[in-house]
């Protein structure tokens, strides 16, 4: 016996040495933890309100290569349980903020900070200018900020303009990258940003920033229609000048600034409106300028060949009215010689008008002398040039074509749309009429709101304008025909377009015999703008089984029949249709279950019965719109409840204002039970206590040895008492079997 406690003593000694020399894991025995790690590593970013996030714990076993989930088994903590809470690995964020989750198993332990942020909502972007650009605009004017709210708190503005993605609908009109316009040519483009699943859109209009471009020769100062030159003469200058549109009320010279061209550089070349003639031949000249394009085209002529008229172009007169015309000739380079006086001239149509020289000589006498058409002509020595001239009846009102719609002149038009400008008509002596319309030159009042552009009227912006028509007459010398005078006018009232109409997301429901208020409508704006126009929209209802009442409060829906209508409301362009429903009335609502008991991550269907006036049943689960007390114990969607963490919570739902709840209690799932003791062999008369551990899905484990029913196969050899303790009664075997729930243990039992 002495030997062997000094081999004891020695081998006690030899473990200490060990110890001491060897690391802890060198001696540590296969099965022992080394250590825990989450299923990653990376910073977890949560969202407030969204669906809890579950962690799992794996652990590094001595003598595994492979690792094992002790999820379950791990107790967890949260630095800040008010940002996060956690329960056996589950997430849940709260509030905004950070914290430090701690997983600990065994004498292992690992943490992670988890970040938590509100969900983004409300992208909003918001121009630097209203949406009306025009080629040239400063950079400054061409900024748009996009912000959300979210983040940080529900409230928290963040500008997101750098973060977001950006994009044009139409490229060609403009292009944006980090809210920034550029702008490429006329028309309308949408730019839209995205955001963390939020989008917003803004609706652009780019103009060319004049409605036309003037050519004129800068000496004389008239406009040029077209340049006859002769080979040899000195360069001619041109000056371009912008004309006045909705967005410039100016003229503005923009000869040097202005980009220039010939055609045929070999007839001619053209620097900032100076044209340096080269050869004989034909060229034209074109002057460009953000968008904007004139031209004119160019002859040059060898000496003794050319005659100008002036003024040049075809013309038109009224009875009674005359236009002079001078004619001049291209006798040498950098020469003009007046011939009005030497030239011939002539009408092909004698009847129509007369050609006379002026008493001054310096120009001929056109005389309007009956109604038609003719080519005047003027001849000098090899050379000439005609024009067309139209007489016009006397005539002793102008009328513009009415409206259609409203039998007025008047016209309603929404932003940017266009339509063509009204046939005006002349009266004549004898009462019948003339289409006067190619003789009409428009002029807007307000070319913010309204314009003429290429034949058309163009609405700009909401506001109203007076298109005024009066006859083209610049050329004519006295005297005057008195119906120049006179102008046709349009007024214009022009809206903001709507772009969309925004009403219920649900059908509409009615109950017979019971009034309920016309839906609220918000109209979205082309600008962005949101207006209520519950108050101004015109609504229609179709069928008889509703009508619209007029009350003294205002106008109401009232349900007439059972069945179906449709409700229609009109506001400016746009128009949106409700289906409406006509119910019997409901008196009662039975629902199935009115309690439920589930386990974490369940589901189950809720059943509602409704009972009408007339003892009818239906069916009305779909239709309770059910909301739940705490969504983080359970959800609802639909008639299907889903559990989801342990804990109590109440649904409320209803029906034609009718109100049922069901109250839900969610427990974790049972999933094994096991004793401390499967096998026990006693003396006669001694007595030995087991315990029952109980372990649910959420790796929760309970001592439920005071809840199991316990029975024994043979009382005579050993008897268990409610609190687990078994006694040995006599010499034999026996099974001890407990029951808890739905699972069983057995405990055998040896008496000696």
């Amino acid at each position: 016996m002495t030997v062997y406690r000094k081999m004891t003593k020695l081998l006690f000694i030899m473990i200490l040495l060990a110890t001491a020399v060897f690391p802890v894991s060198v001696l540590a025995a296969t099965g022992d933890v080394n250590s825990i790690e989450f299923d990653s590593s990376a910073k977890v970013e949560l969202i407030v309100g969204q669906t809890p996030k579950q962690l799992k714990v794996y652990a590094s076993v001595e003598g595994s290569s492979s690792k094992r989930d002790v999820t379950a088994s791990t107790s967890w903590s949260s630095s800040k349980s008010n940002v996060v809470q956690v329960v056996n690995g589950q997430l849940t964020p709260l509030i905004s903020g950070t914290a430090i989750i701690t997983a600990t198993y065994k004498d292992a332990l690992t943490s992670i900070e988890v970040s938590v942020t509100y969900p983004y909502k409300e992208l909003k972007l918001v121009p630097s200018s209203t949406g009306n650009y025009k080629l040239g605009d400063d950079e400054a004017q061409l900024l748009i900020k996009a912000s959300a709210l979210g983040g940080k708190s529900e409230t928290t503005d963040n500008d997101v303009t750098a973060d977001a993605d950006w994009s044009s609908s139409n490229t060609n009109v403009l292009n944006i990258k980090d809210g920034k316009i550029t702008l490429a040519g006329e028309g309308t483009a949408t730019i839209t940003a995205k955001y963390k699943g939020l989008t917003a859109t803004y609706k652009a209009t780019v103009q060319l920033p004049y409605s036309a471009i003037e050519l004129k020769e800068t000496v004389k100062g008239t406009i040029v229609k077209e340049l006859e030159m002769l080979n040899g003469d000195n360069p001619l200058q041109l000056s371009a000048v912008t004309q006045i549109s909705a967005v410039n009320v100016v003229s503005e010279d923009i000869t040097k600034k202005a980009e220039w061209n010939s055609s045929n550089v070999a007839v001619a070349t053209v620097k900032e409106g100076s044209v340096k003639v080269l050869s004989s031949g034909k060229t034209v000249i074109s002057v460009t300028y953000l968008g904007i394009s004139a031209s004119v085209d160019v002859y040059v002529r060898a000496p003794f060949e050319a005659m100008l008229l002036t003024p040049s172009g075809d013309h038109s007169l009224f009875m009674g009215e005359s236009l002079k015309v001078a004619a001049d000739v291209r006798d040498a380079a950098n020469s003009t010689k007046p011939v009005s006086k030497d030239a011939v001239w002539s009408s092909d149509n004698q009847l129509t008008a007369t050609a006379t020289v002026a008493a001054d000589g310096l120009s001929a006498v056109i005389t309007a002398k009956a109604v038609g058409t003719t080519t005047i002509k003027a001849e000098y020595k090899g050379v000439n040039k005609t024009f067309k001239l139209t007489v016009y009846p006397t005539i002793t009102a102008l009328e513009a074509e009415k409206n259609e719609k409203t039998d007025t002149t008047d016209q309603e038009l929404y932003t940017a749309d266009s339509v063509s400008l009204p046939k005006v008509t002349g009266t004549k002596l004898d009462g019948t009429k003339l289409d006067l319309s190619q003789e009409i030159e428009w002029n807007s009042s307000n070319v913010d709101v309204a314009l003429v552009k290429d034949g058309k009227l163009v609405a700009v912006a909401a506001g109203t304008a007076s298109i005024i028509g009066k006859l083209k007459g610049g050329d004519v010398s006295a005297p005057l025909a008195t119906i120049r005078s006179q102008n046709v006018e349009i007024k214009v009232t022009v809206k903001d377009k709507v772009l969309i109409l925004i009403g219920p997301e649900d059908n509409l429901g009615l109950v017979t015999g019971e009034e309920d208020p016309l839906p609220t409508i918000q109209a979205i704006m082309e600008n962005g703008e949101e207006r209520d126009v519950t108050g101004t929209i015109e609504w229609t209802l179709t069928g008889t089984n509703a009508v619209i009442k007029q009350t003294t409060t205002g106008k109401v829906l009232k349900g007439l029949l059972k069945g179906s209508a449709s409700l229609k409301g009109t506001y400016a362009n746009m128009t949106i249709s409700i289906p409406v429903t006509i119910e019997q009335k409901v008196v009662k609502l039975v629902v199935e279950p009115a309690t439920l008991e589930m386990n974490i991550k369940g589901s189950k269907t809720i059943k509602v019965t409704g009972y009408y006036s007339t003892g009818k049943t239906a069916n009305f689960s779909s239709g309770m719109n059910w909301e739940s007390s705490n969504p983080l114990v359970a959800t609802v969607k639909g008639t299907s409840v889903k559990a989801v963490a342990e804990g109590t919570t109440t649904l409320t739902g209803s029906y034609q204002g009718i109100t049922a709840t069901v109250k839900i209690t969610v427990v974790p799932k049972l999933t094994k039970v096991t004793v401390s003791e499967t096998r026990l062999k006693l003396a006669s008369g001694y007595t030995k206590t087991v315990v029952v551990t109980a372990l649910y899905d959420t790796g929760k484990e309970v001592n439920v040895t005071d809840k199991v029913i316990w029975t024994s196969s043979k009382p005579s050899v050993a008897k268990v008492n409610a609190s687990g303790s078994i006694t040995a009664v006599s010499k034999g075997s026996a099974s001890i079997k407990g029951k808890f729930d739905t699972k069983t243990v057995t405990v055998s039992v040896t008496v000696n």
